[in-house]
């Protein structure tokens, strides 16, 4: 058997081992640093048998390096392996306090983890430092993580006897997903003697183990997690749904040195002052109305005009770029998303389809369920309409209407789409998860020889837009298919192509990039960015697809000159992702304090007294022909608070006007964050703020 390093090294065995062994022989230090490993790109356990030839890497715990600080970004692998552990562990203690306590399930997640469980009692922040001390005594006792196997029918029967109603849903999902079995995870070793989970604890011999339904992968051991702390609780429910069972969800994280760990709580704390629901709200941005719904954003004035500026900015560059703007409904014929594959297959994040009085009243006259509605609705017996899920069908739509040649092509559509998705309520937040959102969405019909160029200026556009806006750390995601999935369509050597072109641009970037099967879209690969912000979170915003699939789908056609019909590839392009969330982050990027061209107001004019009025707002006309959002302050407040309100606007450039300022011809200017720059010629001024203006910098040169 080969087992094939990141590093081109083999080495071969006779018989199953595991990635734990491959360490130990590979040297001690590796074995020491080992937590788990990618077998073929999969997670798995150090201790998981490896009995066919395969491509491996061992994923380690980070070096510590001054006041033990992590050295270099840590593994997204072992933080998620940590952080895996991490909840078991919690959710262990949790269960030691309240034993009445059923667990739903508990993901690790970007920031840390969470556990949802259903218990009456409620757990308070003055219970955190409880369930903590029980987590470091489980943590201490360095138990192992040991995993075991049932069959299919044991492992219900199991479930069923234990009574966990969550646990058999969870259960059910995976084998309707194409599980053979069910696996389990305990905090201790399996004893044979026994046949059950007994483990030997190391203080107190024979004590059942704590276990629970998981897929894994963990740590070797409880005492391999490094520093972790409970960081609230809130309510969620059942798969989501309002409806269902009401949950406690205890959010918690860990890290592998308490420096992370304090710099993380840092961010935090920075990132609840720079909040964009309340940055947003402070300056009067956007507004979400019970009433009007959730998820559903009511973009106010100066929301809308930062959104417009980004329209109009990304606009100019389309133009550069020859796309062409096209408008499509906000609804579609079912058949329209039946033909593409999103109905029902995305059912679940979609509004319920749009059905006629006509037909309601005749299936209700007929006695018809809801549920034999929708699987009537789902196998094309009934037809209706939906809400807009995405735009890609009616822009195949676009295409099909009319003939035509390979010297049309590339076809580049662009639309600033609505689009509405269901989010299930708990998982809405503020702009940044959202119901109703708009794409900045254009899809580009090319022939095959066109790919690799048209993917790259479709990079080109995302680049653009990150180092205009200062978001240049960022990393690059490739989604591929998972060869063992049910979920993709199509040829095999058509997702080949498609990957191949992704993986190549990608390439050409000159950012981190990881290629991460199961992650594609069920028609193509895909390109994600996901960018850093100033404190250090990361956001998954632009995304490219590439789609050999739906052309195929709906028959679309060119000629090619050849004189004969040819299947052109789609690509799938949206820079911004939506407009809601990437303002969301951008109030939080900037803290409110937009640079001068996103800027809501750019300039306020400040008198020191009602007698330079006159003045001020002469001023504010030169202001106002030269194209600027200017404002005036004309309250009886003295300058100081004048100057105080502005700097709590955000706004950009004060100018103080007085009587030398009048005499001389000039304005005393203030900004934002580089305070009092003096008296500067109106006309000075206004070609140096032009000049900001017009480039869209991100503060004066």
């Amino acid at each position: 058997m080969k087992i094939t390093l990141p590093d081109g090294n083999v080495k071969l065995y006779d018989n199953p081992t595991t990635p734990g062994q491959v360490a130990v022989d590979i040297g001690p230090g590796l074995a020491k640093a080992a937590l788990g490993a990618k077998v073929d790109g999969q997670l798995i356990d150090l201790n998981r048998p490896i009995g066919q030839d395969a491509h491996l890497a061992i994923v380690t715990a980070p070096k510590l390096g001054k006041n033990s600080q992590t050295i270099g970004e840590p593994d997204p692998e072992a933080m998620h392996l940590l952080r895996h552990s991490c909840a078991h562990v919690m959710a262990e203690a949790i269960q030691q306090l309240w034993p009445e306590a059923q667990l739903a399930y508990g993901p690790p997640t970007e920031q840390g983890f969470y556990y949802d469980l259903r218990l009456e009692s409620p757990i308070s922040t003055d219970d955190f430092p409880k369930i903590e001390s029980e987590m470091q005594k489980i943590i201490q006792e360095d138990r192992p993580f040991t995993r075991y196997d049932l069959d299919r029918d044991t492992g219900m029967a199991k479930l069923s006897d234990e009574g966990n109603k969550y646990k058999i849903d969870n259960a059910t999902r995976a084998l309707q997903s194409g599980s053979e079995t069910l696996s389990w995870y305990l905090t201790g070793k399996l004893n044979p003697e026994d046949g059950d989970a007994w483990c030997q604890n190391i203080t107190v011999p024979r004590v059942r183990c704590w276990e629970d339904l998981c897929t894994g992968p963990h740590i070797p051991s409880t005492g391999r997690i490094g520093v972790f702390k409970i960081m609230s609780v809130a309510t969620s429910h059942w798969r989501g749904d309002i409806a269902s069972d009401r949950f406690q969800r205890i959010y918690g994280t860990a890290f592998f040195s308490q420096t992370d760990l304090d710099a993380h709580l840092e961010r935090l704390e920075e990132a609840r002052k720079r909040d964009h629901r309340v940055v947003g709200q402070k300056l009067g941005l956007f507004a979400i109305d019970e009433m009007v719904g959730q998820g559903l954003i009511l973009w106010k004035p100066r929301g809308a005009i930062v959104r417009q500026q980004l329209q109009n900015f990304i606009a100019e560059h389309l133009d550069r770029q020859g796309y062409e703007q096209v408008f499509t409904p906000h609804i579609g014929k079912l058949d329209l998303y039946r033909t593409s594959g999103h109905y029902p297959y995305y059912q679940e994040s979609q509004y319920p389809p749009l059905v006629s009085r006509e037909q309601i009243k005749a299936l209700a006259d007929d006695n018809c369920s809801c549920a034999q509605l929708a699987n009537m609705m789902k196998d094309g017996e009934i037809d209706g309409y939906l809400l807009k899920p995405m735009s890609c069908p009616m822009h195949l739509k676009i295409y099909a209407s009319e003939k035509r040649s390979y010297r049309d092509l590339p076809i580049r559509l662009s639309e600033f789409a609505a689009v509405y998705r269901w989010e299930q309520s708990g998982e809405i937040s503020g702009m940044l998860r959202v119901r109703g959102l708009t794409q900045d969405d254009a899809h580009l019909f090319v022939i095959e020889d066109q790919l690799d160029e048209e993917i790259n200026g479709c990079l080109s556009l995302v680049k653009i837009i990150f180092a205009t806006l200062g978001m240049t750390d960022y990393r690059v995601r490739v989604g591929l298919r998972d060869p063992d999935s049910r979920k993709y369509v199509g040829q095999p050597e058509q997702w080949d192509k498609a990957e191949t072109a992704c993986i190549k641009a990608a390439e050409s970037l000159g950012a981190p990039f990881s290629q991460e099967p199961g992650e594609a879209a069920f028609y193509g690969p895909k390109i994600d960015f996901v960018v850093k912000d100033v404190i250090g979170r990361s956001w998954q915003l632009g995304t490219i697809q590439v789609d050999y699939q739906l052309p195929e789908r709906f028959n679309l056609e060119y000629t090619g000159s050849d004189n004969r019909a040819h299947r052109p590839v789609m690509i799938h392009r949206a820079p911004f992702g939506s407009l809601e969330r990437f303002i969301g982050v951008l109030i939080e990027h900037f803290n409110g304090a937009f640079p001068l061209w996103l800027a809501p107001q750019q300039i306020r004019v400040l008198p020191i007294s009602d007698k330079f009025l006159s003045y001020a707002n002469h001023v504010l006309d030169i202001a106002t022909t030269r194209g600027f959002r200017v404002g005036i302050d004309t309250g009886n407040e003295r300058l100081g608070a004048k100057i105080k309100m502005a700097q709590e606007d955000q706004v950009p450039y004060m100018l103080v006007v007085g009587g030398k300022d009048e005499q001389a011809k000039t304005v005393s200017v203030r900004h934002r964050s580089n305070g009092d720059l003096g008296a500067i010629g109106i006309d000075a001024f206004f070609k140096l703020a032009d000049d900001e203006n017009r480039n869209r910098l991100l503060g004066p040169r």
